[in-house]
This record gives C-alpha cells, structure tokens and sequence, in this order.
C-alpha cells in the first residue's frame, strides 16, 4: 500500500543516515541501487574467507556460501541474457562467450569498476587463493540478493545495472568470431607453425570475386574455406581448422580466451 511504501521510505531514510549500518545501506543504494530487507546477507558477502570469523564450535563465518550460490545466479543470468540477445547464435557461441563473461577474471574486473572492491573485507597478501577475491565476492553480493530480493530482481539488477554498463557485447562477440586471430594465438603458445594458402577460387570473375583458403598446421592441411573476399575465406578455414583440432583434443578456443582463470 502507499502507507506501506511511505513507512519503507522513511525507515530507509533514517537507516542510512543514522543506523549502525548506514555505511552498508549506503554502499548498496550507490552500488547496486537497492534498498534491502536483510542487511545481514550483504554483510556476511563482503567478509572474504581469509578474513574469516569463527562462531564458538570452530564454524567459520564468511562469503563462501554466498559465492557458491550467486555463481550458479550469474551465470543463469547471462544465459538467459545472451539467449535473448543472439536469438541466431548456436550453442557453441553462446557457452563461449557466457564463459568469457562469467570467468574469474572478467567478474573481478567488474567487481572493481562498479566499486565493490572498496568494501571487501580481507587479510593477508595478493596470493594466489586472494587472486580474484573481488570477483568471489560480486558473486557472494548477487547470492545475496538473490536470497533477499529473488531471482527476477536479480535478473534486472544485473542485467541493466552490471551488463548493459560495463560489458562491451559488441567487442566481445566479434572476437568470438574472429577465428582467425584465435588460432594465430594458440599456434604462438604452442609453438605451431602457421600457413595459409589463399587464392582466386574457379569462379572467380571481376564482377563476382571469389576465394578458397587452406589453412596449414606444421606443413599439414587442417581446414579449407570459401568466401568472396580472402579475409572471408580465411576466416571460414580457421574456423573449419579450429573444429578439427578441438575435435582432436587440442582446446583452442579456451587456450586462446585466456584459459581457466584458476576456476
């Protein structure tokens, strides 16, 4: 009701300027621009395991349970985003560049331009366990969220609020189909020796160009491709290249993305 609405107001009002937790209040309105039900939850999201407290049994109390459910949160989230967004992409493109959004390293870099970093709660030095504990912790925040506001909230907070802002799809997604590059770049860190042998295909004619690329790993064909230009046709045999090394066992497009970010 109004009256309901107005109260919430007026209790928000004085939260943030005189509560106890008037710092967390505010840090969510400016961040995520929410107004929560339990603050505790997005409290406990900002204590890092390595900043652990301890309840009287030994039991540690920290964001790692959090992070475990916004983990499964996020990545729900920009499947059901890319899913919209690239109504014609099959399922390969999809899980790779929801993969290149949701890694380590990618949720850490959001973390710190959204300002969440200034908040963490954590001990001890930039070791490896602390390598992307500002990403731990964005997952942690939107578990909490998550359990506070449920999952459609969820959806529109991260989506508008995170996605829209500060993840370039555009970008993205036309490295995702640069095949070429990829390949040029897994064959550098597996020192592979790279060819390719382009020319003017049967049917080419001035007013219909038209081209056939073979692409050559340590001497051996490994993918063929036709296009009407030769950056196409190169294109189309990286791409062609690429299926059969993967399906060889040789993780390509992963080494190529950066691999695992210790995930």
């Amino acid at each position: 009701t109004q009256k309901d609405v107005m109260f919430g107001t007026i209790q928000s009002y004085f939260r943030l300027r005189y509560g106890r937790d008037k710092a967390y209040y505010r840090m969510l309105k400016t961040i995520f621009g929410l107004r929560p039900n339990n603050i505790e939850l997005y409290k406990l999201a900002l204590i890092h395991r390595s900043a652990s407290l301890f309840l009287d049994d030994g039991a540690p109390i920290n964001n790692e349970r959090l992070e475990f459910l916004g983990d499964a949160v996020i990545e729900s989230i920009v499947s059901d985003f890319l899913f919209i967004e690239f109504p014609e992409a099959d399922e390969g493109f999809l899980s790779r560049l929801r993969s290149r959004i949701v890694r380590r390293s990618s949720l850490n870099r959001l973390a710190i331009e959204i300002g969440l970093d200034r908040y963490v709660i954590a001990q001890g030095g930039n070791g490896f366990a602390q390598k992307h504990l500002y990403g731990d912790t964005l997952e942690a925040m939107m578990g909490a969220v998550y359990l506070d506001k449920g999952y459609d909230f969820s959806n529109r907070l991260f989506i508008n609020g995170i996605l829209r802002k500060y993840v370039d799809l555009d970008d993205m997604s036309e490295q995702e189909t640069d095949f070429k590059s990829r390949l040029i770049e897994w064959s550098q860190k597996n020192r592979k020796r790279l060819q390719f042998d382009s020319a003017p295909s049967a049917s080419y004619t001035a007013k219909s160009p038209h081209f056939r690329t073979t692409v050559l790993v340590d001497g051996r064909p490994s993918g063929d491709g036709e296009g009407d230009s030769k950056k196409e046709s190169e294109q189309r045999a990286c791409q062609e290249a690429i299926r059969r090394l993967e399906r060889l066992g040789e993780s390509v497009l992963s080494e190529a993305a950066g691999g695992s970010d210790g995930e």
